[in-house]
């Protein structure tokens, strides 16, 4: 066994008799459709990225012969506790990126429009707070809301569109190299390899960035995430790329693109644990809640839904809702 992830997908590691590895992706053709996952994969070798290349397919049984990008995911190697130490990464993972964004083309992959981003909002009242807290999404509850992802998404789409990754993180970079050789017995690879694209689109070139440096997995000082930001915006702005120019503005997009994922993640990680069995994602929930509180608090017009979050998780006494237990 290679790996598995959120999906239905699982991935096995060959050896082969020249040295070498091979990865095998198992991905029952009834749960998953793997034409993205191919598509994709073309485009981001084509852009100079380094993804796993398809060796053969068996469509009708859902198998994959891929190559191996390493046993290492960047998320393995990183130093949460020093910050600067991993500079030289996070670096790679916004070269990376920007390549991935240069290669933007309209009609390509599809809209992140605003039926995609509602849909995914929903999640958070659908999973988090009905399924998982047990709260009945109706009233002035629905209502706010209602208001609050009309508002998110509106200042999402004001950011211009590239090709995004969706789940573009640590998790899902890698270091290149097999796992048995040692590092002087291996060609010099400085790129990241990029995994898990088979849910890219074609959207806010915010979206990127704001899954990066908002791990659902690892949290860093404001301090480092303002770094790597401005970083990853000085290169955009040298590619050529439609970020704004002004960085404070950027920034505040980034902000309001990362809410509505968070939103998202956290309803996903409850209809991990709740319909799929998966209850480790939900133990990681508490970090997107205070994403959220974060945000919220930082721009006024989101004070109805900070408050909303905090009477859900008992941060402040109920006072605007009344909760109906589902």
């Amino acid at each position: 066994m290679a790996s598995a992830d959120a999906s239905f997908r699982r991935y096995f590691r060959v050896d082969t008799t020249d040295q070498a590895s091979r990865i095998i992706m198992d991905a029952p053709p009834d749960k998953e459709n793997c034409a993205p996952f191919v598509q994709i994969a073309a485009l981001m070798s084509e852009a100079g990225l380094l993804a796993p290349r398809v060796l053969d397919w068996d469509e009708a049984q859902g198998f994959m012969l891929l190559t191996d990008l390493g046993a290492r995911t960047m998320m393995q190697v990183i130093q949460p506790d020093q910050a600067q130490a991993n500079l030289p990464l996070y670096r790679k993972a916004v070269d990376a990126l920007v390549r991935w964004q240069q290669a933007s083309r309209p009609g390509v992959l599809p809209a992140y429009d605003a039926a995609l981003l509602r849909r995914e909002l929903e999640l958070f009242p659908d999973w988090y707070l009905a399924r998982h807290r047990g709260i009945t999404v109706e009233g002035k509850l629905r209502k706010t809301l209602d208001e609050m992802f009309s508002l998110i998404i509106e200042r999402n789409l004001a950011s211009p569109s590239v090709y995004v990754h969706r789940d573009f993180m640590p998790r899902n970079l890698m270091i290149p190299g097999h796992p048995d050789q040692p590092a002087s017995e291996q060609p010099p690879e400085e790129r990241l390899g990029v995994l898990d694209f088979q849910d890219a689109v074609y959207g806010p070139i915010t979206y990127d960035i704001a899954s990066l440096m908002r791990d659902a997995f690892l949290s860093w000082d404001e301090d480092f995430v303002i770094d790597i930001t401005v970083r990853y915006w000085q290169a955009a702005r040298q590619a050529g790329l439609p970020v704004h120019e002004d960085f404070g503005e950027f920034f505040r997009a980034v902000e309001w693109m990362g809410l509505q994922r968070h939103l998202k993640i956290a309803g996903i990680f409850a209809r991990l644990t709740l319909r799929d069995g998966k209850p480790k994602y939900l133990a990681d929930a508490p970090r997107f809640i205070a994403y959220i509180r974060a945000t919220c608090a930082r721009y006024s017009e989101l004070k109805p839904l900070l408050r909303l979050v905090d009477e859900v998780e008992g941060i402040s006494e109920a006072s605007g809702y009344a909760f109906g237990r589902v």
